[in-house]
């Protein structure tokens, strides 16, 4: 993540600080270290219990844009529905995470037709964005804010998309509770002004930031009402005018106009050009549940690679919080993200060898070169033929059983700080994540997908869905999607519990813009974890860095078939809220 994660360490609940408290002291047991252990009821939860409803959930990370998912649903709209217009209002509530100027990525499972259906809504890099370009400039990568790094934004198109074949109330009717928060206003949260305070540093000298989000002469501070009338004026475009408003429109007029004038490459027939892509979701069984991620040009499939790893150790028996359970983890990590560097890029320009990266046999080889007594400084990548970011993860399920989860992101933050026009939104920055090295698979080109870190999580057993669930924050995101699983597998924890338990995140390795790790990088551990257990780490060669906050947030929604229920999880380290009727 491009910036801390400060929500955890910021709001950390009274029963979590007493349970740091108490590992200071020592004496605790291994389920007294996940944050906000409850010696009373032996519950290992941080924040509080599963949220538990009959007819439908709805869990975002922003309490009033789940409020909207719910009346969505309770008008009669589908799951779908409901997340697209509670999206629409986290690009408004929450610019710091997401907006139309950034992509989309979604798996649905549609209840009636009994299927899971992958929904790539990135777009692509612009027809002027080729490799020569960048090195007549003289540049070794591309940067990371400004005009350059701007890719075709996908998010608008991937609504309609999923509009068009899952839902069924009129889009204006989901556009209409984000326009009149625009129009009238709503209190910015301590975390969202601490992030626009933060972007604020970094990108508020672009032309039209300080017009949409200083409305003061300053980002919102914690309780201040926030209105944006310029998104309310283009979402009502978009709600009459359709998809084609933005691709098509006055709205990509004024973006090429905008990118023109600031010496970027995205232009009008870029936009034009978009499209979305349905794909068909890849998984793995792991301990019994198969578990779901889309295919590159994401790295989804890094999560299930890291499964595999550790499938073939007793990780129940190594303990949660202990320095064996850390160590194997993180190195497995570090054997997918090599692959992860060399081989996720669009598919559409190379040919990923997806079925072998997530095989069995696959994983047993890598397994291999793990060392039990060692952490490694480097690792290969696998003979397979051919980190940074901020995001909203959303899931919301119905009454007629369908679910979507569904992740959203600008990169970065809030993105480029390219903000054209009075459109009153940013423009994303994923182009950076290209690569500038003509042998490499991500290498940059027009009208090819970049690199993505952000990925949604579906879970099926026995043929039926379970778990929708996703966890935002760049390279976390596929050790995050690992770590719930294995919470809950392993480490018989629930869906509540499994989010809040205190998390691990590797950085440094290599990348998919082609920077190789060297060094095996640097651990982060939330704050929690025992000195007992950091100080083995580091006798097993691991480099350990600040509790610096950059572990995410998450969100799921299970099912409880034998009871026709649905449970939901939303946690302590962002605004969110899980709620159901």
């Amino acid at each position: 993540m491009s910036l801390p994660d400060k929500g955890f360490e910021m709001k950390r609940s009274t029963a979590a600080l007493a349970a740091t408290a108490a590992l200071l002291l020592g004496g605790t047991s291994l389920a007294e270290q996940i944050p906000g252990y409850d010696r009373v009821t032996g519950m290992q939860h941080a924040s509080r219990t599963e949220v538990m409803a009959p007819q439908g959930m709805a869990a975002t990370s922003q309490p009033l844009a789940t409020q909207i998912a719910l009346d969505i649903l309770k008008a009669g709209g589908s799951a779908v529905d409901a997340a697209i217009a509670a999206n629409a209002a986290l690009g408004l509530m929450e610019p710091t995470g997401c907006g139309i100027g950034g992509d989309l990525f979604a798996i649905v499972w549609d209840a009636e037709g009994g299927e899971l259906h992958g929904l790539n809504a990135s777009g692509r890099a612009p027809a002027l964005m080729t490799l020569d370009y960048f090195r007549r400039k003289g540049l070794q990568k591309i940067p990371s804010f400004g005009p350059l790094p701007v890719s075709v934004p996908g998010a608008v198109d991937g609504w309609f998309e999923l509009h068009d074949r899952f839902g069924r109330l009129p889009m204006a009717d989901l556009r209409a509770p984000a326009i009149s928060y625009a129009r009238n206003g709503f209190p910015v949260s301590e975390t969202i002004a601490f992030y626009l305070a933060a972007n604020e540093k970094r990108i508020g000298h672009y032309p039209g930031f300080a017009e949409t989000f200083m409305p003061r002469g300053h980002t919102p501070r914690a309780g201040e009402m926030f209105r944006n009338p310029r998104l309310a004026n283009t979402y009502e475009a978009i709600a009459e005018g359709g998809r084609d408003a933005f691709y098509k429109g006055e709205i990509a007029r004024v973006i090429d106009s905008y990118m023109t004038e600031q010496g970027g490459l995205l232009r009008y027939e870029d936009l034009a050009a978009h499209s979305s892509e349905w794909v068909t979701p890849v998984s793995s069984n792991y301990r019994g549940w198969d578990v779901y991620e889309l295919p590159p040009n994401g790295q989804g499939i890094a999560a299930l690679q890291i499964l595999n790893i550790l499938e073939g150790y007793d990780l129940a028996a190594m303990g949660f919080g202990s320095a064996e359970y850390i160590h194997t983890f993180v190195e497995a990590k570090k054997l997918a993200f090599e692959d992860r560097a060399r081989f996720y890029t669009d598919m559409d320009f190379a040919s990923v060898p997806v079925a072998q990266l997530v095989s069995k046999d696959y994983a047993a080889e890598r397994r291999k070169l793990i060392s039990a007594t060692r952490a490694a400084n480097t690792y290969p990548a696998g003979d397979a033929k051919l980190e940074d970011g901020d995001t909203i993860y959303m899931t919301v399920a119905d009454s007629d059983g369908n679910m979507v989860s569904l992740i959203q992101s600008n990169y970065r933050g809030m993105g480029s700080g390219m903000t054209p026009g009075e459109l009153g939104f940013v423009l994303q920055d994923r182009a950076e994540l290209f690569a500038l090295d003509e042998d490499h698979a991500n290498v940059v080109a027009p009208g090819k997908r970049p690199f993505h870190t952000i990925i949604p999580a579906f879970v099926m057993k026995d043929g039926k869905p379970l778990i929708s669930f996703g966890l935002m924050g760049g390279a976390m995101q596929p050790q995050g999607h690992a770590q719930i699983i294995i919470n809950m597998l392993d480490f018989g924890m629930n869906l509540q519990e499994a989010g809040d338990a205190a998390r691990i995140n590797h950085t440094g390795s290599s990348q998919p813009t082609g920077t190789a790790m060297t060094d095996g990088g640097v651990v982060h551990l939330e704050s929690t974890f025992s000195e007992q257990t950091r100080r083995a780490l580091e006798k097993l060669g691991h480099t350990l860095g600040d509790s610096d906050g950059s572990f995410g947030g998450y969100q799921a929604i299970m099912r409880d078939h034998e009871e026709g229920a649905w449970h939901g999880a939303s946690e302590v380290r962002k605004d969110g809220q899980a709620a159901g009727y």
